[in-house]
Protein backbone atom coordinates (compact mmCIF):
# COMPACT_ATOMS: atom_id res chain seq x y z
CA UNK A 1 0.00 0.00 0.00
CA UNK A 2 0.69 3.62 -0.49
CA UNK A 3 2.09 5.94 2.93
CA UNK A 4 -2.02 7.43 2.46
CA UNK A 5 -3.44 3.78 2.41
CA UNK A 6 -1.64 2.55 5.34
CA UNK A 7 -2.85 5.52 7.78
CA UNK A 8 -3.73 4.30 10.95
CA UNK A 9 -7.39 4.05 9.79
CA UNK A 10 -7.64 2.61 5.86
CA UNK A 11 -10.57 4.05 4.31
CA UNK A 12 -13.84 2.12 3.31
CA UNK A 13 -15.95 2.42 0.54
CA UNK A 14 -19.46 2.35 0.11
CA UNK A 15 -19.91 2.14 -3.62
CA UNK A 16 -23.92 2.73 -4.70
CA UNK A 17 -25.39 1.89 -7.92
CA UNK A 18 -28.78 2.64 -8.45
CA UNK A 19 -30.20 1.16 -11.38
CA UNK A 20 -31.36 3.17 -14.75
CA UNK A 21 -31.18 6.95 -12.56
CA UNK A 22 -31.25 9.53 -15.55
CA UNK A 23 -28.66 12.47 -14.49
CA UNK A 24 -31.40 15.08 -14.57
CA UNK A 25 -33.26 13.81 -11.52
CA UNK A 26 -31.53 15.31 -8.49
CA UNK A 27 -33.15 18.12 -6.99
CA UNK A 28 -29.75 19.33 -6.17
CA UNK A 29 -29.35 20.36 -10.27
CA UNK A 30 -32.70 22.06 -10.53
CA UNK A 31 -34.95 19.38 -10.95
CA UNK A 32 -38.60 21.02 -11.31
CA UNK A 33 -39.74 17.84 -9.37
CA UNK A 34 -38.22 15.03 -8.09
CA UNK A 35 -36.95 15.45 -4.53
CA UNK A 36 -33.82 14.01 -3.20
CA UNK A 37 -32.79 15.57 -0.10
CA UNK A 38 -30.05 13.32 1.04
CA UNK A 39 -28.38 12.74 -1.59
CA UNK A 40 -28.82 16.68 -1.98
CA UNK A 41 -26.90 16.58 1.63
CA UNK A 42 -24.34 14.06 0.32
CA UNK A 43 -23.46 16.23 -2.86
CA UNK A 44 -23.05 19.50 -0.37
CA UNK A 45 -20.84 17.13 1.64
CA UNK A 46 -18.74 15.98 -1.49
CA UNK A 47 -18.58 16.80 -4.96
CA UNK A 48 -21.21 16.53 -7.68
CA UNK A 49 -20.59 15.33 -11.16
CA UNK A 50 -22.70 17.41 -13.64
CA UNK A 51 -21.78 16.00 -16.91
CA UNK A 52 -21.13 12.54 -16.23
CA UNK A 53 -22.03 9.51 -18.66
CA UNK A 54 -22.60 5.70 -18.72
CA UNK A 55 -20.18 4.16 -21.72
CA UNK A 56 -22.38 1.73 -22.82
CA UNK A 57 -26.06 0.11 -22.51
CA UNK A 58 -27.92 -1.97 -21.09
CA UNK A 59 -27.38 -3.16 -17.50
CA UNK A 60 -24.49 -5.73 -18.09
CA UNK A 61 -22.28 -3.87 -21.07
CA UNK A 62 -22.43 -0.86 -18.76
CA UNK A 63 -21.78 -2.69 -15.76
CA UNK A 64 -18.66 -4.18 -17.24
CA UNK A 65 -17.38 -1.02 -18.05
CA UNK A 66 -18.41 0.70 -14.37
CA UNK A 67 -16.05 -2.25 -12.46
CA UNK A 68 -13.01 -2.46 -15.06
CA UNK A 69 -12.74 0.49 -16.01
CA UNK A 70 -12.72 -0.38 -19.59
CA UNK A 71 -14.97 1.01 -22.74
CA UNK A 72 -16.76 -1.53 -24.24
CA UNK A 73 -14.31 -1.16 -26.86
CA UNK A 74 -11.63 -3.20 -25.07
CA UNK A 75 -14.20 -4.99 -22.27
CA UNK A 76 -15.88 -6.73 -25.89
CA UNK A 77 -19.11 -7.85 -23.10
CA UNK A 78 -21.16 -6.04 -25.34
CA UNK A 79 -24.69 -6.94 -24.34
CA UNK A 80 -26.51 -8.86 -21.45
CA UNK A 81 -25.18 -12.46 -21.73
CA UNK A 82 -22.00 -12.00 -23.72
CA UNK A 83 -19.06 -13.22 -21.53
CA UNK A 84 -16.59 -10.89 -19.62
CA UNK A 85 -13.43 -11.95 -20.54
CA UNK A 86 -11.60 -13.40 -17.06
CA UNK A 87 -8.02 -11.98 -18.21
CA UNK A 88 -9.33 -8.31 -17.30
CA UNK A 89 -9.49 -7.67 -13.51
CA UNK A 90 -12.06 -5.45 -11.88
CA UNK A 91 -11.67 -3.17 -8.70
CA UNK A 92 -12.86 -5.60 -6.26
CA UNK A 93 -9.82 -7.73 -7.51
CA UNK A 94 -7.51 -5.46 -7.22
CA UNK A 95 -8.92 -4.33 -3.64
CA UNK A 96 -8.64 -7.70 -2.47
CA UNK A 97 -5.08 -8.18 -3.80
CA UNK A 98 -3.96 -5.29 -1.15
CA UNK A 99 -5.96 -7.13 1.93
CA UNK A 100 -9.74 -5.49 1.52
CA UNK A 101 -12.99 -7.92 1.34
CA UNK A 102 -14.90 -6.38 -1.18
CA UNK A 103 -18.71 -7.78 -0.65
CA UNK A 104 -21.91 -7.27 -2.64
CA UNK A 105 -25.60 -6.46 -1.74
CA UNK A 106 -27.51 -6.55 -4.94
CA UNK A 107 -26.08 -7.71 -8.63
CA UNK A 108 -23.47 -6.80 -10.83
CA UNK A 109 -24.84 -8.25 -14.16
CA UNK A 110 -21.72 -10.45 -14.71
CA UNK A 111 -21.89 -12.95 -17.78
CA UNK A 112 -18.46 -15.15 -16.43
CA UNK A 113 -16.62 -16.00 -18.40
CA UNK A 114 -17.42 -19.58 -19.49
CA UNK A 115 -14.28 -20.61 -20.10
CA UNK A 116 -13.53 -20.60 -16.32
CA UNK A 117 -16.50 -22.63 -15.21
CA UNK A 118 -17.46 -26.11 -14.66
CA UNK A 119 -20.13 -27.54 -16.77
CA UNK A 120 -22.52 -28.03 -14.19
CA UNK A 121 -22.13 -24.02 -12.67
CA UNK A 122 -25.79 -22.32 -12.52
CA UNK A 123 -24.02 -18.81 -13.84
CA UNK A 124 -23.51 -20.76 -17.41
CA UNK A 125 -27.76 -19.73 -17.61
CA UNK A 126 -27.56 -16.59 -16.92
CA UNK A 127 -25.81 -13.17 -17.58
CA UNK A 128 -26.60 -12.21 -13.82
CA UNK A 129 -23.59 -13.45 -12.20
CA UNK A 130 -21.03 -11.95 -9.48
CA UNK A 131 -18.48 -10.26 -10.38
CA UNK A 132 -15.04 -11.91 -9.83
CA UNK A 133 -13.46 -11.20 -6.60
CA UNK A 134 -16.33 -9.95 -4.74
CA UNK A 135 -18.06 -11.69 -1.94
CA UNK A 136 -22.10 -11.84 -2.02
CA UNK A 137 -23.69 -11.06 1.21
CA UNK A 138 -27.50 -10.55 -0.10
CA UNK A 139 -27.30 -11.49 -3.93
CA UNK A 140 -30.01 -10.64 -5.83
CA UNK A 141 -31.32 -9.61 -8.89
CA UNK A 142 -34.14 -10.99 -11.47
CA UNK A 143 -34.67 -13.51 -8.92
CA UNK A 144 -34.98 -11.91 -5.72
CA UNK A 145 -34.69 -15.12 -3.13
CA UNK A 146 -33.28 -13.72 -0.46
CA UNK A 147 -36.17 -11.01 -0.19
CA UNK A 148 -39.06 -13.57 -1.31
CA UNK A 149 -37.83 -16.00 1.04
CA UNK A 150 -38.10 -13.66 3.97
CA UNK A 151 -41.07 -12.46 2.99
CA UNK A 152 -42.36 -15.65 3.23
CA UNK A 153 -40.95 -16.36 6.33
CA UNK A 154 -42.51 -13.36 8.01
CA UNK A 155 -45.71 -14.35 6.87
CA UNK A 156 -46.34 -12.25 3.84
CA UNK A 157 -47.48 -13.56 0.62
CA UNK A 158 -45.47 -14.07 -2.16
CA UNK A 159 -46.33 -14.71 -5.69
CA UNK A 160 -45.92 -18.88 -7.01
CA UNK A 161 -43.37 -16.94 -9.64
CA UNK A 162 -40.95 -14.53 -7.04
CA UNK A 163 -39.68 -12.63 -10.57
CA UNK A 164 -42.97 -10.78 -10.13
CA UNK A 165 -42.81 -10.25 -6.68
CA UNK A 166 -40.95 -6.34 -7.47
CA UNK A 167 -44.58 -5.17 -9.15
CA UNK A 168 -47.26 -6.88 -7.43
CA UNK A 169 -49.66 -3.88 -7.38
CA UNK A 170 -52.40 -3.69 -4.77
CA UNK A 171 -55.95 -4.41 -5.85
CA UNK A 172 -58.38 -1.99 -7.93
CA UNK A 173 -58.37 0.70 -10.43
CA UNK A 174 -55.16 1.80 -12.48
CA UNK A 175 -54.90 5.90 -12.58
CA UNK A 176 -55.23 5.98 -16.36
CA UNK A 177 -58.35 3.88 -15.57
CA UNK A 178 -59.54 6.77 -13.12
CA UNK A 179 -57.74 6.39 -9.66
CA UNK A 180 -56.97 9.37 -8.39
CA UNK A 181 -53.06 7.88 -8.25
CA UNK A 182 -51.07 4.63 -9.34
CA UNK A 183 -51.57 1.54 -7.46
CA UNK A 184 -49.03 0.75 -5.25
CA UNK A 185 -47.04 -1.86 -4.71
CA UNK A 186 -48.26 -4.70 -2.47
CA UNK A 187 -45.26 -4.45 0.37
CA UNK A 188 -44.93 -1.57 1.69
CA UNK A 189 -41.59 1.06 2.14
CA UNK A 190 -40.50 -0.81 5.37
CA UNK A 191 -40.54 -4.30 3.71
CA UNK A 192 -39.82 -4.00 -0.02
CA UNK A 193 -36.76 -4.88 -2.25
CA UNK A 194 -35.22 -1.54 -1.31
CA UNK A 195 -35.74 -1.32 2.02
CA UNK A 196 -34.93 -5.09 2.65
CA UNK A 197 -31.43 -4.64 0.74
CA UNK A 198 -30.42 -1.50 2.70
CA UNK A 199 -31.22 -2.99 5.51
CA UNK A 200 -28.73 -6.19 5.07
CA UNK A 201 -26.31 -3.66 4.35
CA UNK A 202 -26.66 -1.95 7.03
CA UNK A 203 -26.90 -5.38 9.30
CA UNK A 204 -23.42 -5.46 7.74
CA UNK A 205 -21.88 -2.72 8.59
CA UNK A 206 -22.71 -3.30 12.29
CA UNK A 207 -20.67 -6.08 12.58
CA UNK A 208 -17.65 -5.37 10.06
CA UNK A 209 -14.62 -6.04 11.07
CA UNK A 210 -11.78 -3.84 10.01
CA UNK A 211 -11.89 -2.01 6.64
CA UNK A 212 -14.74 -2.87 3.77
CA UNK A 213 -15.58 -1.89 0.49
CA UNK A 214 -19.37 -2.81 0.24
CA UNK A 215 -21.17 -2.47 -3.43
CA UNK A 216 -24.81 -1.65 -2.93
CA UNK A 217 -26.34 -2.76 -6.23
CA UNK A 218 -30.00 -1.01 -6.04
CA UNK A 219 -32.81 -2.11 -8.44
CA UNK A 220 -34.96 1.11 -8.57
CA UNK A 221 -35.62 3.19 -10.17
CA UNK A 222 -35.47 0.58 -12.68
CA UNK A 223 -38.86 -1.08 -14.13
CA UNK A 224 -41.32 -2.55 -13.17
CA UNK A 225 -42.71 1.14 -12.36
CA UNK A 226 -44.56 0.39 -9.19
CA UNK A 227 -43.86 1.94 -6.21
CA UNK A 228 -45.04 1.60 -2.48
CA UNK A 229 -46.85 3.69 -0.59
CA UNK A 230 -46.58 6.97 -0.13
CA UNK A 231 -44.08 6.77 -3.29
CA UNK A 232 -46.65 5.88 -5.56
CA UNK A 233 -48.88 8.67 -5.09
CA UNK A 234 -45.70 11.03 -3.74
CA UNK A 235 -45.91 12.50 -7.68
CA UNK A 236 -48.81 13.93 -9.32
CA UNK A 237 -48.86 12.61 -13.37
CA UNK A 238 -50.81 15.20 -14.42
CA UNK A 239 -47.94 17.52 -13.31
CA UNK A 240 -44.77 15.42 -14.67
CA UNK A 241 -42.74 17.59 -17.02
CA UNK A 242 -43.82 16.55 -20.87
CA UNK A 243 -42.11 14.38 -22.81
CA UNK A 244 -39.36 15.61 -25.61
CA UNK A 245 -40.50 14.09 -28.95
CA UNK A 246 -41.70 14.90 -32.40
CA UNK A 247 -45.02 15.14 -33.63
CA UNK A 248 -45.44 11.22 -34.17
CA UNK A 249 -43.49 8.14 -34.12
CA UNK A 250 -43.18 8.19 -37.68
CA UNK A 251 -41.77 11.80 -37.52
CA UNK A 252 -38.99 10.56 -35.07
CA UNK A 253 -38.32 7.64 -36.80
CA UNK A 254 -37.36 9.50 -39.80
CA UNK A 255 -34.42 10.77 -38.53
CA UNK A 256 -32.32 7.34 -38.72
CA UNK A 257 -32.60 4.06 -39.88
CA UNK A 258 -31.65 2.85 -36.65
CA UNK A 259 -34.28 4.77 -34.58
CA UNK A 260 -36.87 3.68 -36.72
CA UNK A 261 -36.25 0.55 -36.16
CA UNK A 262 -35.84 0.56 -32.46
CA UNK A 263 -39.41 2.66 -32.65
CA UNK A 264 -40.71 -0.49 -34.56
CA UNK A 265 -40.07 -2.72 -31.23
CA UNK A 266 -43.17 -2.69 -29.10
CA UNK A 267 -40.72 -3.38 -25.69
CA UNK A 268 -38.87 -0.14 -26.74
CA UNK A 269 -41.65 2.45 -27.53
CA UNK A 270 -43.92 3.77 -24.60
CA UNK A 271 -47.53 3.08 -24.70
CA UNK A 272 -50.26 5.50 -26.86
CA UNK A 273 -52.00 6.23 -23.38
CA UNK A 274 -49.99 9.57 -22.51
CA UNK A 275 -52.24 9.07 -19.24
CA UNK A 276 -50.44 5.71 -18.72
CA UNK A 277 -47.07 7.41 -19.61
CA UNK A 278 -47.82 10.37 -17.14
CA UNK A 279 -48.15 7.42 -14.39
CA UNK A 280 -45.33 5.55 -14.98
CA UNK A 281 -42.83 8.83 -15.22
CA UNK A 282 -44.38 9.78 -11.88
CA UNK A 283 -43.83 6.11 -10.29
CA UNK A 284 -40.26 6.20 -11.78
CA UNK A 285 -39.79 9.73 -9.95
CA UNK A 286 -41.35 7.92 -6.65
CA UNK A 287 -38.91 5.54 -6.65
CA UNK A 288 -36.33 8.01 -6.70
CA UNK A 289 -37.19 9.50 -3.75
CA UNK A 290 -37.61 6.23 -2.00
CA UNK A 291 -34.04 5.20 -2.88
CA UNK A 292 -32.80 9.06 -1.40
CA UNK A 293 -35.08 8.13 1.54
CA UNK A 294 -33.52 4.28 1.98
CA UNK A 295 -29.83 6.22 1.50
CA UNK A 296 -30.63 8.48 3.95
CA UNK A 297 -31.47 5.68 6.51
CA UNK A 298 -27.59 4.06 5.67
CA UNK A 299 -26.28 7.36 6.08
CA UNK A 300 -27.33 8.04 9.10
CA UNK A 301 -25.94 4.29 10.36
CA UNK A 302 -22.36 5.16 8.91
CA UNK A 303 -22.85 8.32 11.09
CA UNK A 304 -24.30 6.20 14.44
CA UNK A 305 -21.68 3.27 13.71
CA UNK A 306 -18.67 6.12 13.45
CA UNK A 307 -17.79 5.07 10.11
CA UNK A 308 -19.33 8.53 8.57
CA UNK A 309 -15.14 10.52 8.68
CA UNK A 310 -13.73 7.55 7.27
CA UNK A 311 -15.86 6.18 4.70
CA UNK A 312 -15.77 6.75 0.72
CA UNK A 313 -19.04 7.18 -0.78
CA UNK A 314 -19.46 6.96 -4.39
CA UNK A 315 -23.19 7.42 -5.53
CA UNK A 316 -24.36 6.50 -9.62
CA UNK A 317 -25.71 4.73 -11.75
CA UNK A 318 -25.37 2.42 -14.81
CA UNK A 319 -27.23 4.20 -17.08
CA UNK A 320 -30.39 6.28 -17.73
CA UNK A 321 -34.06 5.87 -19.31
CA UNK A 322 -35.72 7.77 -21.59
CA UNK A 323 -38.90 7.75 -20.08
CA UNK A 324 -40.97 8.86 -23.15
CA UNK A 325 -38.77 10.84 -24.66
CA UNK A 326 -38.05 10.11 -28.09
CA UNK A 327 -40.92 7.93 -28.69
CA UNK A 328 -38.47 5.24 -26.30
CA UNK A 329 -38.38 3.31 -22.90
CA UNK A 330 -35.65 1.60 -21.24
CA UNK A 331 -32.25 2.80 -22.63
CA UNK A 332 -29.75 2.05 -25.83
CA UNK A 333 -29.09 4.04 -28.75
CA UNK A 334 -27.48 7.64 -28.84
CA UNK A 335 -29.78 9.72 -26.79
CA UNK A 336 -28.03 12.26 -23.74
CA UNK A 337 -31.35 10.86 -21.49
CA UNK A 338 -30.02 6.85 -22.06
CA UNK A 339 -26.89 7.98 -20.38
CA UNK A 340 -26.21 11.34 -18.64
CA UNK A 341 -26.66 9.51 -15.12
CA UNK A 342 -25.60 10.73 -11.66
CA UNK A 343 -22.56 11.14 -9.78
CA UNK A 344 -21.45 12.17 -6.41
CA UNK A 345 -18.44 11.06 -4.32
CA UNK A 346 -18.27 12.11 -0.66
CA UNK A 347 -14.64 12.17 0.15
CA UNK A 348 -14.23 11.99 4.09
CA UNK A 349 -10.59 12.66 4.07
CA UNK A 350 -9.51 16.23 5.53
CA UNK A 351 -7.01 16.63 2.19
CA UNK A 352 -11.07 17.12 0.55
CA UNK A 353 -11.98 18.71 2.69
CA UNK A 354 -11.76 22.68 0.51
CA UNK A 355 -13.67 21.09 -2.37
CA UNK A 356 -17.01 19.97 -0.30
CA UNK A 357 -20.50 21.62 -2.57
CA UNK A 358 -18.45 21.79 -5.79
CA UNK A 359 -20.11 21.10 -8.76
CA UNK A 360 -17.81 19.99 -11.63
CA UNK A 361 -18.69 20.98 -15.09
CA UNK A 362 -15.97 18.56 -16.47
CA UNK A 363 -17.28 15.66 -18.99
CA UNK A 364 -16.43 12.23 -16.36
CA UNK A 365 -17.36 8.93 -17.13
CA UNK A 366 -17.84 5.55 -15.85
CA UNK A 367 -14.25 4.40 -16.53
CA UNK A 368 -13.45 6.91 -14.05
CA UNK A 369 -14.79 5.31 -11.04
CA UNK A 370 -12.29 2.15 -11.03
CA UNK A 371 -9.63 4.33 -10.70
CA UNK A 372 -10.89 6.82 -8.93
CA UNK A 373 -11.41 4.14 -6.00
CA UNK A 374 -7.97 2.16 -6.18
CA UNK A 375 -6.26 5.48 -6.14
CA UNK A 376 -8.23 6.20 -2.72
CA UNK A 377 -7.50 3.15 -1.07
CA UNK A 378 -3.66 3.12 -2.23
CA UNK A 379 -4.09 0.16 -4.49
CA UNK A 380 -2.48 0.44 -7.93
CA UNK A 381 -4.18 1.31 -11.51
CA UNK A 382 -4.48 -1.52 -14.08
CA UNK A 383 -3.01 -0.39 -17.14
CA UNK A 384 -6.46 -1.73 -18.55
CA UNK A 385 -8.00 0.91 -17.50
CA UNK A 386 -9.42 3.29 -19.73
CA UNK A 387 -10.45 6.15 -17.68
CA UNK A 388 -8.62 8.02 -14.79
CA UNK A 389 -8.74 8.80 -11.20
CA UNK A 390 -11.37 11.78 -10.11
CA UNK A 391 -9.14 12.67 -7.22
CA UNK A 392 -7.68 15.46 -8.27
CA UNK A 393 -11.48 16.72 -8.65
CA UNK A 394 -11.95 16.05 -4.88
CA UNK A 395 -8.76 17.82 -3.56
CA UNK A 396 -8.20 20.98 -6.00
CA UNK A 397 -10.31 23.60 -7.49
CA UNK A 398 -8.27 23.48 -10.81
CA UNK A 399 -9.42 20.85 -14.00
CA UNK A 400 -6.38 18.58 -14.48
CA UNK A 401 -4.78 20.55 -17.72
CA UNK A 402 -5.04 17.18 -20.02
CA UNK A 403 -8.59 16.29 -19.03
CA UNK A 404 -10.82 14.91 -21.79
CA UNK A 405 -12.98 17.33 -23.63
CA UNK A 406 -15.82 15.47 -24.62
CA UNK A 407 -18.10 12.56 -23.55
CA UNK A 408 -17.46 8.85 -25.16
CA UNK A 409 -19.94 5.66 -25.17
CA UNK A 410 -20.62 3.07 -27.46
CA UNK A 411 -23.90 1.14 -27.95
CA UNK A 412 -23.92 -2.77 -29.22
CA UNK A 413 -27.13 -3.59 -30.73
CA UNK A 414 -26.67 -7.40 -32.07
CA UNK A 415 -28.53 -10.13 -30.71
CA UNK A 416 -27.35 -13.12 -31.21
CA UNK A 417 -30.82 -14.62 -30.93
CA UNK A 418 -32.23 -12.30 -33.56
CA UNK A 419 -31.34 -11.34 -36.37
CA UNK A 420 -34.16 -9.29 -37.07
CA UNK A 421 -32.31 -5.54 -36.87
CA UNK A 422 -29.41 -7.41 -39.46
CA UNK A 423 -32.44 -7.94 -41.82
CA UNK A 424 -34.16 -4.68 -41.55
CA UNK A 425 -31.08 -2.02 -41.84
CA UNK A 426 -28.91 -4.56 -44.27
CA UNK A 427 -26.02 -5.43 -41.12
CA UNK A 428 -24.15 -8.27 -40.72
CA UNK A 429 -24.24 -9.36 -36.54
CA UNK A 430 -20.37 -7.77 -35.93
CA UNK A 431 -22.33 -4.54 -37.79
CA UNK A 432 -24.70 -3.38 -35.28
CA UNK A 433 -22.52 -0.94 -33.66
CA UNK A 434 -22.59 2.75 -32.88
CA UNK A 435 -20.18 5.09 -31.27
CA UNK A 436 -20.97 8.39 -29.88
CA UNK A 437 -18.98 11.44 -28.93
CA UNK A 438 -20.56 15.18 -27.53
CA UNK A 439 -18.88 18.23 -26.33
CA UNK A 440 -20.87 20.79 -24.98
CA UNK A 441 -21.52 22.17 -27.99
CA UNK A 442 -21.61 19.26 -30.82
CA UNK A 443 -22.72 15.19 -30.67
CA UNK A 444 -21.77 12.92 -33.48
CA UNK A 445 -22.94 9.23 -33.97
CA UNK A 446 -20.85 6.69 -35.89
CA UNK A 447 -22.79 3.63 -37.34
CA UNK A 448 -20.21 0.91 -38.33
CA UNK A 449 -22.65 0.67 -41.97
CA UNK A 450 -25.44 3.32 -41.56
CA UNK A 451 -25.44 6.88 -41.96
CA UNK A 452 -24.01 9.35 -39.44
CA UNK A 453 -25.68 11.76 -36.85
CA UNK A 454 -24.55 15.31 -35.95
CA UNK A 455 -26.72 17.31 -33.56
CA UNK A 456 -25.64 21.13 -32.98
CA UNK A 457 -26.53 20.92 -28.89
CA UNK A 458 -26.18 24.72 -28.69
CA UNK A 459 -29.09 25.19 -30.99
CA UNK A 460 -30.84 21.81 -31.06
CA UNK A 461 -30.63 20.82 -27.29
CA UNK A 462 -32.98 17.52 -27.29
CA UNK A 463 -31.33 16.35 -30.85
CA UNK A 464 -34.02 16.72 -32.82
CA UNK A 465 -32.19 18.00 -36.02
CA UNK A 466 -30.16 15.56 -37.61
CA UNK A 467 -27.22 18.09 -39.22
CA UNK A 468 -24.99 15.62 -40.69
CA UNK A 469 -25.76 16.07 -44.34
CA UNK A 470 -26.42 19.67 -44.06
CA UNK A 471 -23.67 21.70 -46.04
CA UNK A 472 -22.92 24.38 -43.54
CA UNK A 473 -22.17 21.87 -41.01
CA UNK A 474 -20.13 19.25 -42.74
CA UNK A 475 -16.26 20.72 -41.82
CA UNK A 476 -17.65 19.82 -38.24
CA UNK A 477 -19.06 16.53 -39.31
CA UNK A 478 -15.17 15.99 -40.25
CA UNK A 479 -13.68 17.36 -37.45
CA UNK A 480 -15.82 15.18 -34.95
CA UNK A 481 -15.61 11.69 -37.27
CA UNK A 482 -11.70 12.31 -36.96
CA UNK A 483 -11.88 13.20 -32.83
CA UNK A 484 -14.20 9.93 -32.31
CA UNK A 485 -11.13 8.09 -34.46
CA UNK A 486 -8.66 9.42 -32.50
CA UNK A 487 -10.33 8.70 -29.45
CA UNK A 488 -10.73 5.16 -30.24
CA UNK A 489 -7.06 5.21 -31.30
CA UNK A 490 -5.85 6.29 -28.72
CA UNK A 491 -7.79 4.05 -26.35
CA UNK A 492 -7.03 0.56 -27.94
CA UNK A 493 -6.73 -2.30 -25.41
CA UNK A 494 -2.78 -1.79 -24.16
CA UNK A 495 -2.45 -4.34 -21.45
CA UNK A 496 1.27 -5.57 -22.62
CA UNK A 497 1.71 -2.15 -24.90
CA UNK A 498 3.75 -0.40 -22.27
CA UNK A 499 6.20 -3.87 -21.98
CA UNK A 500 9.08 -5.08 -24.09
CA UNK A 501 11.57 -7.63 -23.65
CA UNK A 502 15.02 -7.26 -23.68
CA UNK A 503 18.41 -8.67 -23.50
CA UNK A 504 18.21 -7.35 -19.32
CA UNK A 505 14.62 -8.72 -19.14
CA UNK A 506 11.29 -7.29 -19.64
CA UNK A 507 11.10 -3.35 -19.34
CA UNK A 508 7.91 -1.88 -18.26
CA UNK A 509 7.08 2.14 -18.48
CA UNK A 510 3.46 2.69 -18.01
CA UNK A 511 1.83 6.15 -19.03
CA UNK A 512 -1.75 8.12 -18.56
CA UNK A 513 -4.04 7.89 -21.42
CA UNK A 514 -3.89 11.16 -22.08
Amino acid sequence: MTADATREKPLNILFITADQWRGDCLSALGHPMVKTPHLDALAADGVLFANHFANAAPCGPSRATLHTGMYLQNHRSGTNGTPLDARHTNWALEAGRIGYDPVLFGYTDTANDPRELQDDSPWLRTYEGPLPGIRPVCMMGTWPTPWTDWLSANGYEVPDDIRHAYGVRAPGPEYEDGAPHPRPLIYGPEIDDTAFLTNRLMDYLKEADGPFIAHLSLLRPHPPFVAPKPYSSMYDPAEVPGFVRAGTREEEGDQHPWLAHQLSRKLYTCPDDEKKLRRMKAVYYGLMSEVDDALGRVFASLKELGLWDNTLIVFTSDHGEQMGDHWLLGKGGYFDASYRIPLIIRDPRPAADAERGKVVRSFTENVDIMPTMLDLIGAETPVQCDGASLRPFLEGPETPASWRRQAHWEFDFRDPADDTAEKKLGLTLHQCTMNIIRDDRFKYVHFTHLPPLFFDLEKDPHEMVNRANDPAYLPLVLDYAQKLLSWRMNHDEQTLTHIALTDDGPVARPAARY
